[in-house]
């Protein structure tokens, strides 16, 4: 973790993206990585900061002999700009003028549009008769802006528009770490002006800026038209922007559609608002890496996890599965690929083992933390990845794609077998370097895992929440090597049953409140007792039976852990809780979501609901782009959610949400293999009414709607499933 002194702030940028391409920007559209607290500005792709400047200016002028609206003076050149320079101070700044911004917007994927005002252009009145709509579009490796100057002025208008633009190529971790930006263009680098484009670049990274008819000056790094408005009129000017990249790791998806877009209605219209944004962000997040071009996943999130990450991609990909299994077959195939094959320490690399991350080179923040650029410090990817690829069958991935991974299963679920070995039938961590991640659960940063008294639990952990997945994992691996007519299904139930008892005798602790799962064990075997989130992970995998489900659903529904924008990361009561600490108190759209599937799947509606409300009183404060998390005040207290300032957005797992808390309403349960498709809504629904359509199971389409009471009104499922449906009881 970096410093938070130093991380740069990202709550109120303007976002746009296509994987692996983004624009983060300040809320007119403008770049300048280096005003101080502005938080990250810059065009990154890869990795890598490709422009730390992008500046828009107006200026009054004088109408050229021979001008057309729209065109640069044909016999204007850089050295007759500099001439001018030197009388009106141009490149000193002198007489530019901001825009000023009134609006910005998403507008669909990719998309972003900033509207400003030239409030010192046009007529003399109170009322703005001059502005600038700007139009960005993102593509892998490419930025496009449409600069509309619209004129409602009584006369024309004549000004200069002018585009400063240069790129610092530091790297994601260097602007991370909060520093300045280096020095434009970056080291040893060449800008070039030719052929009306800017050029500048390194061995690996090119970058090329195109502006039809503007006036290019290589010196000062601009761009710049001149130009008249007629009265009523507009004047479209264009900018582009090409980045390559040849030693990046990660790269756009293909053009195939990855799920199919399902259409939802809800008297309770926050949903439906939710899953369109939600889709349009994920739609933008789809990568791919280098090795496996063909093969997609979703990039963790923006600016940081722009790559794939084991977890984050395991869970996206599973919250997912109503949409279909396309995106599940492509992250399956690309964490298989770099399963680990030998035992490095220096990388935690380890036979069987997911990967955690993927960079181009090491990542160093500058704060100690040093990771390899293959780094496997996680112990919960590789019991998720055997949960998403049962999963994935259970929804209808076909048999021929779930052979060629039976061998990355079975390397998996040895994985596991060694790692409850190491740790005394329980999975536990520890960071060997020293320059790693201290936790390697998703709570991960160091101060994440606290006792009840706010004191840090110390290594090596065995996390609540990983034991309830291996149990999980377990059983699926079991189900899937029965399946396929593998060897040792009996093997991993009785490992299943074996781990619940180990859990239920060393895990349950108690407070005045009554019973509750602790969050981890310490290095010495103590449960850490602070009443968290955690226990939320357990509902769904089995791992707990009726009576203890519902003594966690308890927990889980008392203010404490419920009363804010969603479910708690860490009780309002346990000592080191903060509403704005990382892991201690936040609020995480997809530990909710994990929690409310849990919740549903085990009967508590009531709590499922308290907090699927928390969520949709949260979604319109960001727009409906669901940013990784956000503080943990009570919704009594503050009238909106409070931002994590340093909070990625979007991100996929909590795009995904969206997703899981639809598809926790309505209950949906397929099991393809046995022709089986089960829906249980949650009973009376939070959100009303409810119709989704255009679900994929087996990779036919499946719509359901149920009534705000909870009772199925239609179902219709592909042919050769039979649908049972559980009516819930009326209120």
């Amino acid at each position: 973790m970096t410093s938070p002194q130093r991380q740069p702030l990202l709550h109120d940028l303007a976002v746009t993206l296509a994987a692996p391409t983004v624009v983060l920007s300040a809320p007119d559209g403008n770049l300048d990585a280096a005003v101080p607290g502005a938080g990250v500005h810059g065009l990154f792709h890869a990795d890598i900061r490709a422009l730390s400047l992008l500046r828009v200016t107006l200026r009054p002028d004088h109408a050229p002999s021979g001008e057309h609206a729209g065109k640069a003076p044909p016999t204007v050149g850089a050295s007759e700009a500099e001439g001018e320079a030197e009388d009106t101070g141009t490149h000193a700044g002198e007489n530019w003028l901001p825009v000023v911004a009134v609006m910005n917007a998403a507008d669909g994927p990719g998309v972003s549009r900033f509207v400003g005002l030239a409030q010192a252009l046009g007529d003399g009145a109170p009322d703005p008769t001059v502005r600038v709509d700007r139009r960005r579009t993102v593509a892998p490796g490419r930025l496009t802006e449409q600069l509309t100057v619209r004129s409602t002025a009584t006369k024309p208008v004549h000004l200069a528009v002018r585009v400063e633009i240069a790129g610092d190529l530091a790297t994601l971790e260097h602007a991370k770490a909060g520093l300045p930006p280096r020095s434009p263009a970056g080291p040893n680098s060449e800008l070039l002006s030719n052929a009306g484009v800017l050029r500048w670049g390194d061995p690996a990274v090119a970058v090329a800026v195109s502006a039809p008819g503007a006036v290019p000056d290589a010196e000062h790094s601009t761009l710049t038209w001149t130009l008249t408005v007629k009265p009523g009129e507009n004047v479209d000017l264009h900018l582009t922007v090409d980045v390559s990249d040849t030693a990046a790791v990660v790269t756009a998806a293909g053009p195939k559609p990855t799920w199919q877009r399902p259409h939802v209605t809800a008297d309770d219209r926050r949903l439906p608002a939710l899953v369109e944004q939600s889709l349009d962000d994920l739609h933008s997040l789809r990568m791919a890496t280098a090795d496996s071009p063909g093969d997609t996943f979703l990039a963790a999130g923006v600016p940081w996890f722009f790559t794939l990450f084991g977890r984050d991609s395991l869970w996206t990909a599973r919250m997912l599965l109503p949409l279909g299994t396309d995106l599940a077959l492509g992250t399956l195939r690309t964490l298989a690929a770099q399963q680990g094959t030998r035992t490095d320490p220096a990388t935690e690399e380890e036979p069987g083992k997911i990967l955690h991350e993927i960079r181009r080179g090491l990542f160093d923040d500058g704060q100690g933390l040093r990771l390899p650029p293959v780094y496997y410090g996680t112990v919960d990817a590789t019991p998720l990845w055997i949960c998403l690829l049962h999963d994935a069958w259970r929804w209808g991935l076909p048999t021929d794609d779930i052979e060629p991974l039976l061998p990355a299963l079975t390397a998996a679920l040895g994985w596991i077998d060694a790692a409850a070995r190491a740790g005394d039938g329980l999975l536990s961590y520890i960071d060997h370097t020293g320059t790693g991640l201290a936790n390697q659960g998703w709570k991960d940063s160091a101060d994440a895992a606290r006792f009840a008294d706010g004191r840090l639990a110390q290594a090596p952990l065995a996390l609540a929440e990983v034991q309830g997945y291996a149990y999980e994992a377990a059983l699926a691996g079991a189900a899937l090597l029965d399946a396929f007519e593998l060897p040792d299904g009996d093997h991993w139930r009785t490992f299943a049953a074996d781990l619940a008892d180990r859990f239920r005798a060393r895990f349950w602790v108690a407070d005045q409140h009554g019973p509750y799962p602790a969050m981890a064990l310490d290095g010495s075997g103590r449960p850490v007792d602070a009443v968290a989130s955690n226990m939320g992970h357990l509902l769904a995998t089995g791992i707990l039976n009726a009576d203890e489900s519902a003594a966690v659903a308890a927990r889980l529904a008392a203010p404490d852990m419920s009363d804010a924008y969603g479910l708690r990361t860490m009780s309002s009561t346990s000592g080191g809780y903060g509403p704005l600490r990382y892991h201690c108190g936040t609020v995480w759209p997809h530990d909710t979501a994990i929690t409310v599937t849990g919740l549903a799947r085990t009967g508590h509606a009531e709590a499922a609901a308290r907090l699927i409300e928390g969520i949709l009183d949260a979604a319109p404060a960001f727009d409906y782009r669901l940013p990784e998390l956000w503080g943990g005040d009570a919704r009594a207290d503050t009238p909106a959610p409070v931002p994590y300032p340093a909070a990625c957005r979007p991100q996929a797992w909590s795009a995904a949400a969206a997703i899981a808390l639809m598809t926790a309403l309505t209950g949906l349960e397929p099991d393809v293999p046995a022709g089986r498709l089960r829906l249980r809504p949650t009973g009376p629904l939070p959100v009303g009414a409810l119709s989704v359509t255009r679900l994929t199971v087996a990779g036919e389409r499946l719509d359901v709607t149920i009534g705000s009471d909870g009772r199925i009104t239609s179902v219709s499922a592909p042919a050769g499933l039979t649908v049972q449906e559980h009516t819930a009881p009326r209120s």
